[in-house]
């Protein structure tokens, strides 16, 4: 008898949430990368597909397994095909873990790979791109866990010195006052892996455009399962609905015990109709293609033609 074919491999999911694109794939218990190619990031590195070596900045929330297994390959591949050194940031108590499990790789492969990894605590940053910047927060987990916000920053002229001359302000910088504030936008939001916490409600989370959450129950009989294992339920989402202004809020981790359609009417079922609209998931490949060709339809673009499934330039 012959033998059935190997199931196909698993999708990526894909959304463009303007002026993001959304991609990636996150299962829970079996892979979460999650790529933002306009502001040159990864959240989590599970597995490694190709698309997500052109990010420079892997940013891990804990240290699990299907969150960060696919970190060496990550940091190799990068060096292999002259991308520059992988740059990582995680958790303060995972640095020296994850630079443990690089040095262990260096007898294995009998070569040393270059990478850079940096723990970070609770409202620490660093550089994204010009003017923008990545704060880690803070997050409950089984383990020590991060979320993320790419924050823009923007100065600002006072609002009482609205008016003056440009004369008037030069002297006034002359003299060492200053003339101008920072302003902190919230661009782009990450939960990592999470149960319902204050932070969740800070600034960062409830201003920012797109948030990007982990949602991994829906069935009402797995409450208890989200309290033990430290995550989000379909029915926590009603709270954070309505403290968060995104019009975006892209559900990641969803676990196998729920189907799609299972999960997607457990939403429509906790949340109002204008909330649930706010609401993707981002391994609903067939809902997202409708939503993208309509997107390309609204814009008056034509559909990518496709070369043995591959998007090809006309």
């Amino acid at each position: 008898m012959i033998p059935k074919r190997p199931l196909l491999c698993e999708r990526l999911g894909f959304l463009y949430c303007p002026p993001w694109r959304v991609q990636g794939s996150s299962i829970a218990g079996e892979g979460t990368v999650v790529q933002v190619p306009e502001l040159d990031v990864v959240f989590d590195l599970g597995w490694c597909p190709r698309m997500v070596l052109s990010s420079p900045l892997v940013a891990i929330s804990h240290g699990h397994m299907d969150h960060v297994g696919g970190l060496p390959y990550w940091f190799s591949q990068r060096v292999f095909q002259k991308m520059g050194v992988g740059r990582c940031v995680c958790p303060k108590r995972l640095e020296r873990p994850l630079m443990n499990m690089m040095a262990g790789w260096v007898p294995i492969e009998n070569q040393d790979t270059p990478y850079q990894v940096q723990g970070l605590e609770h409202l620490e940053e660093v550089d994204l791109k010009p003017n923008t910047r990545l704060r880690a927060i803070e997050m409950n987990h089984g383990t020590a866990s991060l979320g993320y916000a790419a924050i823009e920053y923007r100065s600002k002229l006072r609002p009482d010195l609205a008016g003056l001359s440009q004369s008037q302000l030069k002297e006034l910088r002359d003299r060492g006052d200053e003339i101008t504030y920072r302003l902190e936008i919230p661009l782009l939001a990450y939960t990592g892996d999470t149960q319902m916490c204050p932070n969740l409600l800070r600034r960062e989370f409830c201003e920012a455009p797109v948030v990007l959450s982990e949602c991994t129950f829906f069935n009402p009989n797995h409450r208890d399962r989200a309290r033990v294992g430290r995550h989000l339920h379909v029915e926590d989402l009603p709270e954070l609905m309505e403290a968060w202004k995104a019009k975006h809020v892209v559900l990641l981790h969803v676990s196998r015990r729920s189907s799609l359609e299972e999960a997607r009417q457990r939403i429509e079922e906790v949340l109002s109709e204008e909330d649930a609209s706010r609401v993707h998931m981002l391994m609903d490949h067939r809902r997202n293609r409708t939503r993208y060709d309509q997107q390309l339809e609204d814009s008056g673009q034509s559909h990518p033609k496709m070369v043995d499934g591959v998007a090809v330039e006309p």
